[in-house]
């Protein structure tokens, strides 16, 4: 069909020739993926027949998105994965677990979505073999969410699998969008192929002109309006009334009423159940007095196909016939056919197409099919396929005849909805079960923390912490420790609007009425010293975690908010543990969702100690996840940092590019998530290429609601006090400096206290400075943070040597510079160098960057590590979420750059660098 006919394709030689060009990739080990888009009828079914038969000896999975099972999860991904799952022996256990519950094959494991992302990544990459594989997906705007979710996971993380996957899907609005593949949009035929594939119909001229004219080069048309035509006796029609689906849907509509009565009843239960089984078909169709002999003039005539080699389905020619047979049809027979399905359907195994086809059949509410809906809602949840979950809720709602019960399956629906990411319907079906729930609090408050969610991650951070506050109120007396977990939610929108709303949300915190003994107790004890009014130093946060597991288990939310508090408080290496803890608990469960936001504290612990490199790779990790994983809260993030690292590096293009992005997603009232990282990163490259009063303005800014309470704008203040010595206005740090002073003194952290001397040395007359470089210096000595220890040393140096102690200055140069050079910080190093060369010693040239490992990538040089602890290619994919093929082509690239041969050498060559 489309554009293809007796095995030809005419007119669409770029896209054969790109196709080539992705098999021929494939077979030298290169994965690659495209989506084919275009109306109905423009060929793209033909072009991935065109892949598949031209695909030599890879191996080929294919499937089809079937618009019935759009709500049932992972139903296309089970047709498509049945010829590879053979393959999943090979998996880790939780992605095998986990892609076996999802095919019905094991369980439900209650997996975090991802993992099922990843379980198909690697099997794709297990089916491959040494041949390749060709993945086809056709009708993908049909695909169920689940199924889509997964597969577009897998496709973005493809890279030297030998895999091509190629995705065909109709134009049109929230029609499988996939951003970040590549894709071709498929117009009509050129005039000259569009005549060559109507040289198939003898036809008049003037009708050959017509249909030319009208087909618009859409292949389906030109194959099938001159059927249409020769069936109505070659009679004219009239041009442009329709549009041309709508013509074509007619012209397949006279076709379908040209067969018998019982032909038609039997079409009308296959366009009903589109999955084609034809037991359940004839099954169903028998309660209409229609039996498999009726069949056959619809297959004489070409409108259906047995869909394999064994006769056991059935499908229509296109999916616009089966459109025409469902449409034509009246209301009593579409719901006759609907009933005879779910009749058909009475085994456990299809009980939830059968709780679709009792919702189909229904005229008004019907608990029977409200019921099994709900039941359908759970099994979804459990599965992962919370679109599905939250489309079952919602009919099971309509359906649903008593206020209270229809509220409560909406109240479900806006959770699913919101697990799902659909923000819109999360926050319409909540708005709905909170109309009819005036008095019940405890859902109201549900409701609440549901509509605050979908707000907060559309960037509405106040009405997202207005939401959370009034939840919270509803049930403060009656159940204190869910309004804690709301007021904890709460203190995190709070930090996005300003000191004032954080203070007054810690004050609702501390005066709930929450029993000692609940889990969460220790964490609002805790998250209460955020108010800078405090003066007393914050417990430990490991005493804080202790408390909280001697009491149970407190919800991950809880955790990440605890960890994010704790840097804020300057407890940097417990909080790092935390966040090392709960990234290997999220790698091990597959949590590829939840982990952009454990990888965030980690690189900010990064940056913070100084670990440049190990940032580097943390963040663009955690900025590849993101992407994949749509979270744009953590891609402004994560950007943001990464322009911190190339601020400390001098790169001042990469810099802006990535502080553009960070700052991209300010909304009316609220920042951009990275806007404090990113302003700190420019005025850090203006600091360190000498640009001073750009800096200071820069950091100026952070100073400012709704940023000055921000863990930017405390560790930025060293900084600011440094340009504004720099420019000669050392009192615009006096206000900064004074509260930074007072944060050091209720953190009482070394590193702290080393930052305060070092810009009391900045602002001290010439007599006193010494005392606090040095001071500093060896309080820095103690904490070990080395960039922090080489901007003192090299304001020490600039000191000593603009006090003529030019001897004494060489050695807090050469320090500084040493470190500097080490992590590729080109301006500070210049810096040093200058100062070095001005005490008149030898300028001793550029030294590399972190040795050879400067070499890698930041990928490759995560992979390294983990090799080098001894893990497998499987165990270093599970973790990364890659394919095993893909961690084996990177260390493939490493180990010439790193002058090693074998995993034994790369132990002792990482022993060595301290990698």
């Amino acid at each position: 069909m489309g554009a293809m006919g007796s095995g030809q394709l005419y007119g669409r030689k770029p896209e054969q020739d790109a196709i080539a060009e992705l098999l021929a990739k494939a077979r030298a080990g290169t994965s690659s993926s495209l989506v084919l888009r275009g109306e109905p009828g423009i060929g793209k079914t033909a072009l991935l027949d065109h892949a598949a038969a031209t695909a030599g000896e890879m191996r080929l999975v294919r499937g089809t998105g079937v618009e019935s099972e759009a709500e049932l999860p992972f139903s296309g991904l089970q047709l498509l994965l049945r010829p590879a799952l053979e393959a999943r022996t090979a998996l880790p256990g939780p992605q095998r677990r986990a892609l076996e519950a999802v095919c019905g094959l094991g369980p439900a494991a209650g997996s975090e979505p991802m993992l099922v992302g990843l379980a198909v990544l690697s099997l794709l990459a297990e089916h491959a073999g040494e041949t390749g594989l060709l993945c086809l997906v056709d009708d993908a705007q049909w695909l169920d969410r689940a199924s889509r979710e997964a597969l577009l996971f897998a496709a973005r993380r493809l890279h030297a699998e030998g895999v091509v996957m190629i995705f065909a899907a109709r134009d049109g609005e929230g029609a499988f969008p996939a951003p970040g593949l590549a894709e071709s949009r498929l117009s009509g035929l050129a005039p000259e192929a569009s005549a060559a594939l109507l040289d198939r119909h003898p036809l008049a001229p003037a009708v050959r002109y017509r249909v030319l004219a009208e087909a618009g080069g859409n292949p389906l048309a030109l194959l099938e309006l001159p059927v249409s035509l020769a069936a109505e006796g070659g009679g004219a029609f009239s041009p442009g009334a329709l549009p041309l689906t709508s013509r074509l849907r007619l012209a397949f509509h006279g076709q379908v009423s040209r067969m018998p009565a019982a032909c038609q009843s039997l079409l009308l239960v296959a366009a009903a159940e589109e999955t084609g089984e034809l037991d359940v078909i004839l099954r169903a169709a028998a309660a209409l007095g229609a039996s498999a002999e009726d069949l056959s003039p619809a297959e004489r005539s070409g409108l259906v196909l047995r869909g394999d080699a064994d006769g056991t389905t059935l499908r229509f020619r296109h999916p616009l016939i089966r459109a025409a047979v469902y449409q034509r049809a009246t209301l009593g027979q579409r719901l006759a056919a609907h009933r005879a399905l779910a009749d058909a359907l009475g085994s456990p195994e299809h009980a939830d197409r059968r709780a679709w086809h009792l919702a189909a059949a229904a005229t008004g509410t019907d608990e029977e099919a409200a019921a099994a809906l709900e039941r359908t809602a759970a099994r979804a949840r459990e599965r992962g396929g919370h679109e599905a979950a939250a489309a079952a809720y919602e009919r099971a709602a309509r359906l649903t005849g008593r206020p209270a019960a229809r509220a409560h399956r909406e109240a479900l629906a806006a959770e699913a909805a919101l697990e799902a990411g659909d923000l819109e319907r999360a926050r319409a079906f909540g708005a709905r079960a909170a109309r009819r729930l005036e008095e019940a609090p405890a859902v109201s408050a549900r409701i609440a923390q549901v509509r605050a969610l979908a707000d907060f991650w559309q960037g509405a951070y106040p009405a997202a912490h207005r939401s959370l506050l009034d939840g919270a109120g509803l049930i403060r007396d009656t159940d204190p420790g869910q309004a804690a977990m709301l007021l904890i939610q709460a203190v995190h929108t709070a930090w996005y609007l300003g000191e004032r709303e954080l203070a007054a949300t810690l004050d609702r915190l501390a005066a709930l009425p929450l029993d000692g003994t609940h889990p969460l107790a220790p964490v609002a004890a805790y998250l209460v010293h955020l108010d800078r009014g405090r003066a007393e130093r914050p417990p430990p946060l490991g005493d804080t975690l202790a408390a909280v597991r001697r009491r149970g288990r407190a919800p991950d939310q809880a955790s990440l908010i605890v960890c994010g508090a704790a840097l804020a408080m300057g407890q940097d290496a417990d909080a790092y543990g935390l966040a090392t803890a709960l990234a290997a608990d999220q790698r091990a469960r597959g949590g590829a969702g939840r982990l952009p936001t454990v990888l965030f504290f980690m690189a900010e612990g990064e940056v913070f100690t100084g670990r440049h490199l190990d940032a580097l790779a943390t963040a663009t990790e955690g900025l590849g996840l993101a992407r994949d994983t749509g979270q744009r809260q953590w891609v402004s993030q994560f950007s943001s940092v990464l322009a911190y690292l190339d601020a400390a590096k001098g790169e001042e293009a990469a810099c802006r590019r990535h502080t553009e992005e960070g700052l991209a997603d300010a909304t009316a009232g609220a920042l951009s998530p990275g806007a404090p990282w990113a302003h700190w990163s420019l005025g850090l490259l203006e600091l360190g290429l000498g640009r001073a009063e750009a800096a200071l303005a820069r950091f100026e800014r952070l100073t400012r609601e709704p940023m000055h309470h921000h863990i930017c704008a405390t560790r930025s203040t060293p900084d600011l006090v440094e340009s504004a010595v720099r420019v000669g206005a050392p009192e615009r740090a006096a206000g900064p400096l004074a509260r930074f002073q007072r944060w050091a003194a209720s953190v009482r952290q070394p590193w702290a206290d080393a930052l305060v001397l070092r810009c009391r040395g900045l602002l001290a007359a010439d007599d006193q400075a010494e005392a606090s470089y040095t001071a500093a210096l060896a309080l820095h000595d103690q904490d070990g943070r080395a960039v922090e220890y080489a901007r003192t040393a090299l304001l020490y140096g600039e000191w000593l040597r603009r006090a003529r102690r030019k001897a004494e200055a060489r050695g807090p140069l050469h320090d500084a510079l040493e470190i500097f050079d080490r992590l590729g910080m080109r301006p500070w190093a210049e810096r040093a160098r200058g100062e070095i060369t001005a005490t008149g010693a030898q300028d001793l040239g550029v030294r590399p960057a972190d040795g050879v490992a400067a070499g890698l990538t930041p990928q490759e040089l995560q992979i390294v590590r983990l090799a080098a602890r001894g893990l497998s290619n499987r165990d270093i994919a599970a973790q990364l979420f890659l394919s095993h093929r893909t961690v084996g082509y990177h260390l493939y690239k490493a180990y010439p750059k790193l002058g090693v041969a074998s995993r034994g050498e790369l132990k002792d060559f990482a022993d060595r660098l301290g990698l």
